[in-house]
This record gives structure tokens, sequence and C-alpha cells, in this order.
């Protein structure tokens, strides 16, 4: 039986010693800080970034060295016979792209998966990918099968600040301080790959309020079948926040949804990069 490496980058919120517990190899993202380059989970985590973010730094995300992702391929196919790679979506980064075109020239060896996911979603995409692989399916067959089911899936994000939204060119500068004076929250929906603009409403309370509205529709809409067969799984995610803050949307998630197996994780550095601290993501996704 052909064996098989599953590879993907630290936007799925696993970070690289998680990774190494569950069979998964982790190309961490890069942080640039104040000129700085950094690597989420190797040198930089959760409270150390906030802090900077708060005080101030100028802060962007990057995309991981063409270098970095074939040294990975290279080490894993000394001990494997193929490698899938299921990086972020690439309708979020140039990092999906790039790695398909680096492929090319490892002769099938390398297959890299483009899943349309990031965070939680892209978690699950993994998790597939290790069950598909332990089944006896060639990376060829389990990048064939993620690609297939990529758009059973959906995430909404709401954002508690504007301020790295403006930051970062998504909202104008008036617009973030009318927004903020009206404590408004926008509501961002990820779709196969776009991530548009939802809603805007007062509040995070509202916010949360309104995506689980959003979610009860893809339940008994879209997603029906896949629900009634028990194919789905509920997802929700964040950026930093305090513990009771988090333990509280838990809570009113679960009461929300009764029942539903949910997967929790985090937004990643890379993605608080543009949202900034106190943003709540849920939704949901195919599973094997």
């Amino acid at each position: 039986m052909c064996k098989i490496a599953i590879m993907t980058d630290s936007n799925c919120g696993i970070l690289s010693e998680q990774g190494n517990k569950l069979g998964i190899h982790i190309v961490p993202m890069p942080i640039i800080v104040d000129g700085k380059t950094y690597y989420e989970g190797i040198d930089i985590f959760t409270e150390e970034f906030y802090k900077k973010q708060a005080e101030g730094a100028e802060i962007t995300s990057s995309l991981p060295s063409p270098g970095s992702v074939i040294d990975m391929w290279d080490e894993l196919l000394e001990t494997y016979d193929e490698v899938v790679y299921i990086p972020m979506s690439s309708g979020l980064s140039n990092s999906c792209g790039s790695a398909m075109t680096l492929a090319r020239d490892y002769e099938g060896k390398v297959y890299v998966v483009d899943n349309k996911r990031i965070s939680v979603t892209l978690v699950q995409a993994v998790l597939d990918a290790l069950k598909m692989a332990e089944q006896g399916m060639s990376g060829a067959d389990i990048k064939t099968t993620l690609e297939k089911e990529a758009a059973d899936a959906n995430i909404y994000i709401a954002v508690d600040t504007l301020e790295y939204l403006k930051k970062g060119g998504r909202i104008t500068a008036a617009g973030a301080a009318i927004g903020s004076v009206l404590n408004i929250k926008p509501v961002l929906n990820l779709q196969e790959e776009k991530l548009d603009a939802f809603a805007k409403v007062r509040g995070m309370k509202a916010a949360f309020r309104t995506m689980c509205k959003a979610l009860h529709k893809d339940l008994e809409g879209r997603f029906k079948e896949l629900h009634e067969n028990g194919e789905l799984l509920l997802g929700m995610a964040h950026t930093y926040m305090e513990p009771e803050e988090l333990a509280q949307w838990k809570k009113e998630f679960e009461e929300e949804f009764p029942g539903e197996e949910i997967l929790y994780g985090v937004l990643t550095l890379s993605i608080g990069c543009h949202l900034g601290p106190g943003a709540l993501g849920i939704g949901l996704v195919r599973k094997k």
C-alpha cells in the first residue's frame, strides 16, 4: 500500500506541535511584525502577537516561501511515497497556486489540493485526508475527492473591531470611525473561496444571532440532505478573547444547535492580522 503524508499550513488552526501528535505535517505561516519575520507556533504565539498588535506594531501576514514548502516535500518523500498538500483556499491566498506550479516538478509524487477552505473547515479536510490515506486511497484519489467536496462547507465571521480592516485597506478610515461610534459589527461570509460582506449589525450579540440564523437556513436548505444523512458537523473558531467570553459563546452555540457535533478551533494569527481580537466564526462542513 502506498504510504502517503498529509500536509497543510497553520491557517487550519493546527500548529506544528499538535500536528506532530496527529500525524499531520504543518507549514507555519510567516507573520511580519515591525519588519521582522516570525513563524506562527514556532517563535510567536497568541498572547505576544495580540499584545504587539494592541501596542500599534505594524503587522502583516505573508506566504510560506517556495523553498520552505519544497524542503518539506523533499524531507517527507524520503519516508513517504506521496505527499498530499492541502493549503488554505486559493481564493484567499496565492499560496495554493504557487504550490501547484511547484508540484509539476515532482512527477505525480506531490498532490496539491485546492479545497477552498480555511480554519476548522480546512481542519476537517485534513482529517478526512488522513482517514482516506489510512484506507489505502492514492494521493490522486484523495485530491479528487477533496476538490469534489470542497463546496460542502460554509463559514460566517463577525468582527469585533474595525481597526484592522481599516489598516488593511478593507474599510475606509471614515467608515471605521462611524462604525465604531455606532458599535457596528460586520458579518462576513466565506463560501466556495469567496469572502464577502454578509451583514452589518449593532453589537456582537446581534452579529451572533445573525450568524446562527444564517446557519439554521443552511441546514434547512442547501445542506439539508447532508445534515439528515449525518454527514455534517458544525464549527466555531475565534481570534483572541477572554476565556469567560469564549465559554459563553460556546454555551450559547451549543444551546442554539443542541445535539450537533461541533468542532472548535482558533482563527490563526495570519487571520488575526486582518480581523483583530474578539472575532468569532461559526460554520458547517462535510465530514467523512
